[in-house]
This record gives C-alpha cells, sequence and structure tokens, in this order.
C-alpha cells in the first residue's frame, strides 16, 4: 500500500469519526487554528477551560448529538463576580456573548468548588450538556438541559437543571453585592438577556460547564 492511498484511507476514516449532523459541519481542516480564533476572541476565558469545552463539543458532534452548531462555556473556577459564561457561533468561529451565569447555592458562596450530580444537592454539576426544548416555568422562559456525562450530570433532566433568568443575575445587582446570586443548581442569567440567549442555543447545541476537577477530567470521555 503506498502513501498517498494509506493518506486517503486515514482521510476517510476521520472523516466518518467527525461526521457532521445536519446542522453541525466538519471541523476537521484546522482545529489548531479554531482553538486560536475563538481564544483570540475570548481572552478571559482560560485556555484549558477552552481545550476541555472544545474537545467535548467535538466529541459530542462525533456522536452525532449536535444539531446547532453553538458552543456554551461555563467556567466555575472563575468568580461569580466575573463574566464567566461564552457562547460561540461555531460555524463562523465567533463570540456571540460573554455574560454571567449563577452556581448552585451548595457549590459554594462567590466562588464554586463543590459539585453533585444528585436530586436535591442544589450544586452546580460539570460537563458536557445537549440543550433540549425550552418551556415557561416558574422563572419564565426555561430551557431543558441534558447531561451527557453519567454521574457528573445525567440527573440534569430529573433535577430540573436548566437556563432561565432571575433577577439575582442582572449586573446591577452583582457591583453592588460583590457576587452574583446563587441557584438551586441551575446556570442561571440575567433576566434581561434570558429569552435571547435560550432562542438562540435552544435545540441541539453544547453547553460545557468546566472546573479543573481532578476526578472528572480523568473519567470523562467528553472533556
Amino acid at each position: 500500500m503506498n502513501f498517498r492511498t494509506t493518506f486517503n484511507i486515514l482521510l476517510v476514516s476521520l472523516t466518518l469519526i467527525f461526521a457532521p449532523s445536519i446542522f453541525a459541519y466538519s471541523l476537521l481542516p484546522n482545529i489548531s487554528g479554531l482553538y486560536q480564533k475563538l481564544h483570540f476572541s475570548a481572552p478571559g476565558l482560560q485556555q484549558g477551560a477552552l481545550k476541555s469545552a472544545l474537545h467535548a463539543y467535538l466529541t459530542a458532534n462525533s456522536r452525532h448529538l449536535v444539531r446547532k452548531p453553538i458552543l456554551t462555556v461555563i467556567d466555575y473556577s472563575l468568580p461569580s463576580s466575573t463574566q464567566r459564561m461564552w457562547v460561540f457561533d461555531m460555524q463562523r468561529q465567533k463570540l456571540l456573548l460573554n455574560t454571567y451565569v449563577a452556581h448552585g447555592q451548595n457549590s459554594g458562596m462567590a466562588v464554586a468548588n463543590r459539585f453533585s450530580n444528585y436530586p436535591s444537592s442544589k450544586s452546580s454539576s460539570l460537563g458536557t450538556y445537549i440543550t433540549q426544548n425550552v418551556y415557561s416555568g416558574h422563572n419564565g422562559l426555561s430551557l431543558n438541559l441534558q447531561g451527557l456525562e453519567k454521574g457528573f450530570n445525567d440527573n440534569a433532566l430529573s433535577r430540573r437543571v436548566v437556563i432561565h433568568g432571575a433577577w439575582y443575575m442582572e449586573p446591577s445587582f452583582i457591583h453592588s453585592t460583590g457576587r452574583a446570586g446563587r441557584s438551586w443548581g441551575c446556570p442561571a442569567v440575567a433576566q434581561s438577556i434570558a429569552s435571547s440567549l435560550i432562542q438562540s442555543i435552544k435545540g441541539g447545541s453544547v453547553v460545557f460547564a468546566y472546573y479543573p476537577d481532578f476526578r472528572y477530567l480523568h473519567s470523562s470521555s467528553y472533556a
């Protein structure tokens, strides 16, 4: 078998592994370039968080789970007083939004450092999610999240871990108190942007919640 034949077989194999869903697209030609472009557009996002999130997105895409080419990254290693949620358009390779996001009451005060997948834990969960349907509930317009990682976030639907708006996530509240309010485990955002954010990422995009947790990073098949 000559080099050209071997190369063509390898290329076909890689294409099949990362075969895009109907709304996704191939990221194979320039993974390094994609990372550099996203990192340049979001300098406040730590390299470890972005690399793990990008790997999670590509893995979900290779498993035909991505229906909308958008990646939302939450970096829970940063304090809640910082804008630690980033939303990327993966098709155009650009940053759409950088905003505040809540963590759970039992995950910490100003900084999250405890995470749980258990019902009624009132804690945030780490890992890779796929956005599902939208509904109107107690917190207004809300977005269901399906956790993909067993033992880390696969109870998200039964726990009602959703993206919703909250008054305690408004910038004015955060600036006056020095930290964001806390949820019961939901990645809540400001009410003023909740509707537009939810409409943008609903229906099959990836949400990745990061923290440099040794057990998670060494157990996850996504990150």
